[in-house]
């Protein structure tokens, strides 16, 4: 827990200081932004706007993408829980935010980024959040090895409902809220968001059950998440059967790699590549296969 809470305090000062502009500052041959004229949030005001957000305040932009490069290297923590010395891990971060992150949002978010221009579609971070953090996870279990004790089991199953459900509500600002304002957009999201976090979880629920495994409440919420994660990229480009199917999908998928993760090799002790690495590469493709430009005219069918 400590872990995800200076992942806070140590991103949000990093944020300030350089990393936003390496992320959105002017672009430098559309692979990193230039941190110069946004070094300390200089010129991130109220009275300015980011370009692909013309009604919001750039300030506020700014601070609502911090959480966004907050959360992913508080999901790689899962991988490597237990085997990693504190100040190495917040050492780690910092690296990681400017070399890995940094790059990989500019490069998908930035109107000038090449996987912009190419034409990557990714709403809330499918590419830039999930699938970046599933394999920082595999990367740093195998270099970190395996625990010498592994517990199989959590201490409490109610704080994983708890933190399932409040993540799911919460998720609900990571996609909707990427819509920059109170419109069409966030309610797509909203819808897209809510039914694929459904699905994935009545689908995992089902595999279980298919493959003679019990009914267990963490099934069911790893599901919701899964769908959660799947839907990130393709939120505001597909409808609400398609979110649906992604969910569906997304969950036989990872509940296949779950079970077939070579596990007394790779000790990634929360599966977080299993899940938010497969579940992002999922849900990329299944963007280009299901975004329509009846439900959004940035898709080009």
């Amino acid at each position: 827990m400590l872990q995800s809470f200076m992942a806070m305090v140590i991103v949000s000062v990093l944020w300030v200081v350089v990393a936003y502009g390496l992320c959105f500052g002017p672009s430098l041959g559309g692979f990193i932004g230039n941190p110069i004229p946004n070094l300390f949030f200089n010129n991130v005001g109220v009275t300015s706007s980011w370009s692909l957000a013309p009604t919001v305040p750039l300030l506020l932009f700014a601070l609502f993408q911090v959480k966004f490069a907050i959360i992913t290297p508080a999901l790689i923590t899962g991988a490597f829980v237990e085997r990693i010395r504190f100040w190495a891990y917040m050492l780690f971060m910092v690296l990681f935010i400017l070399f890995v992150y940094a790059p990989l949002a500019h490069c998908t978010w930035h109107p000038d980024g090449i996987l912009f221009k190419l034409g990557v579609l990714d709403f809330a971070g499918g590419t830039v959040v999930h699938m970046s953090a599933g394999w920082a996870a595999l990367a740093g279990a195998i270099f970190l090895g395996k625990r010498k004790v592994q517990k199989a089991n959590p201490a409490r199953i109610t704080y994983v409902l708890l933190g399932t459900g409040l993540l799911w509500f919460g998720w609900f600002g990571f996609n909707a809220g990427s819509a920059m304002g109170a419109n069409s957009l966030a309610v797509q999201a909203l819808g897209t968001t809510t039914m694929a976090a459904a699905s994935a979880s009545m689908a995992w629920v089902f595999m279980d059950k298919i493959l003679g495994h019990k009914l267990s409440a963490m099934g069911a919420c790893i599901g919701a998440v899964l769908g959660l994660v799947a839907i990130t990229p393709a939120a505001v480009y597909v409808s609400i059967a398609h979110a649906i199917t992604i969910g569906i999908i997304s969950s036989v998928v990872s509940n296949f790699t779950v079970s077939q993760f070579p596990k007394g090799k790779i000790d990634d002790a929360l599966d977080v590549f299993a899940c938010h690495g497969v579940w992002g590469m999922t849900g990329m493709i299944l963007t280009g296969v299901f975004a329509s430009k009846a439900i959004n005219a940035a898709v080009v069918d």
